[in-house]
């Protein structure tokens, strides 16, 4: 199946996030179940009622959008998660100061895997406080950084 390009597809949705107050943090096509999820995210979090008035909100403009010339798909409207990587900008400055994990490709100072406070960012590098120091990671040896996920 032929689809237009995810950038105009989330352009598109754009237009109607933003009066809502909703970012959009990504849209991916599943083209083995033809389906189109876009995953959202509020200043006070997701819930399925959220969900629910993105999705009405976007439901019948998508169609006319038209993002996959035709063919018939289902429309997912979703959280992305609490271990969901961080992939924009917004996404590295919402959790300046806030315990992170990162994964790294290959080991740095003999580990693969970090815990720290996410201290900076710049664009191509990350700063994460340690207990005994910070680390300057660049983000091409990051598999994935997220949201530090503590249980109690």
């Amino acid at each position: 199946m032929q689809i237009k390009p995810i950038e105009d597809i989330r352009a598109f949705l754009e237009d109607f996030a933003n009066p809502m107050n909703i970012e959009i943090v990504d849209v991916e096509f599943d083209k083995k179940n033809n389906a189109l999820t876009v995953y959202i995210e509020t200043e006070q979090g997701v819930d399925l009622d959220t969900c629910e008035k993105f999705h009405n909100a976007i439901f019948d403009p998508i169609d006319v959008f038209d993002p996959t010339y035709g063919e018939a798909y289902t429309l997912n409207v979703s959280s992305p998660g609490l271990d969901r990587p961080f992939k924009t900008k917004r996404d590295f400055e919402r959790n300046l100061n806030k315990e992170v994990e990162i994964k790294l490709y290959a080991p740095l100072k003999g580990v693969k895997y970090l815990e720290g406070v996410l201290l900076d960012y710049d664009g191509n590098t990350v700063t994460v406080g340690m207990a005994k120091e910070d680390i300057k990671i660049s983000l091409n040896k990051i598999a994935k950084i997220n949201k530090a996920i503590k249980f109690d």
